[in-house]
């Protein structure tokens, strides 16, 4: 396919090249394919493609004409946006020399879908209808998910993240010391035409921990308004997420049968309250370890053990190896697939 070289499809190919550039300012090991419309005029193939946009990519090879290909482009930048947030999924943030934030493109996020995810149905719909009421506009809730160990708490959050990221849902991953530049990372993305959640992972405190403090004081309580467009979504094993001692009910106040909690336990109650929505994932059961166990295999063709022994082969497993979870199905699955593939 030859194009003219017609100032408009010119300058469509500059802006293309821009965007992309602006997006990924390092070109080490990235492969581009240029428009003979201009020399200048590039559009990174392989970075599409390595963020779920191949159909893009191989739509514009097969394209019939530069009417075609600039249909296809300007659907892409329609659908996906411009620029670093456009074209990413997650970040992280880190502080630069003059101590300004700086977001870094997260490009190997797992690809994971909710239907990934086996079992754990009501709480996979409160994440959903909380979301989509999120990216369409509506009041939606801070979102806390708690529970045991390997129950698929992270994995929801970036599944929520992978299915809703065409409708212009990203996330932002935040650590525990950076709470103090929550403010900050809120400022520089309230106005923007994009939902962004702030994720936080296996969030918890202990006794010496304030870092708490931000967080309360970011999720309600400031003087600012959380902007319409954050969210604040957070995993933890703790469902009241700081330590708590039997020393904090020392200043308890007992009459009769009522107890006056003391200043110390509201303290630390009043964090996990600003979450409006709070999911439980709990360990399984052993019928639905062993229900994980047999759908996760079918994914795998090269497995052909019967589900008898797949159950006590996994039985087996867990023995040795944490316990039942969702997590140790998918370690014992891995296993199993390995061995069967040799």
């Amino acid at each position: 396919m030859r194009l003219n070289n017609s100032g408009t499809l010119l300058q469509f190919g500059q802006i293309a090249q821009c965007v992309f550039w602006v997006a990924h300012p390092t070109p080490l090991n990235i492969a581009y394919r240029c428009f003979p419309m201009a020399s200048r005029a590039c559009v990174c193939m392989e970075c599409a493609a390595t963020r779920g946009f191949g159909g893009a990519s191989r739509r514009i090879e097969e394209a019939a004409d530069e009417e075609d290909m600039y249909r296809i482009v300007t659907d892409f930048y329609r659908d996906y946006g411009v620029g670093m947030f456009g074209l990413n999924k997650a970040f992280r943030i880190r502080r630069g020399g003059n101590g300004e934030i700086i977001y870094l493109p997260i490009n190997n996020m797992d690809a994971v879908k909710l239907d990934d995810l086996i079992g754990y149905e009501i709480q996979k719909q409160k994440l959903i209808e909380n979301t989509e009421a999120f990216v369409n506009g509506r009041k939606a809730n801070n979102c806390l998910l708690y529970g045991d160990s390997g129950t698929g708490k992270s994995t929801s959050i970036k599944a929520i993240v992978n299915a809703y990221y065409d409708q212009g849902l990203r996330m932002i991953e935040i650590y525990k010391h950076q709470f103090k530049d929550l403010s900050t990372v809120i400022a520089m993305v309230k106005n923007r035409n994009y939902k962004f959640i702030i994720y936080m992972d296996d969030l918890s405190f202990e006794d010496f921990e304030i870092e708490y403090k931000f967080l309360k004081a970011v999720i309600e309580g400031g003087v600012e308004t959380k902007p319409d467009n954050v969210l604040i979504y957070a995993t933890s094993n703790r469902r009241h997420l700081i330590k708590e001692t039997w020393s904090d009910r020392d200043d308890m106040e007992r009459g009769g049968d009522e107890i006056h909690h003391s200043d110390t336990m509201h303290e630390k109650l009043s964090l996990v309250n600003r979450f409006g929505v709070t999911i439980s994932f709990s360990l399984p059961n052993q019928k639905e370890f062993f229900n994980i166990v047999c759908e996760l295999a079918k994914r795998y063709p090269e497995i052909r053990l019967s589900e008898q022994e797949l159950c006590a082969e996994a039985n087996k497993w867990e023995l040795a190896h944490g316990g039942i979870s969702g997590r140790t199905a998918q370690q014992f699955i891995n296993y199993i697939a390995g061995q069967s593939g040799k």
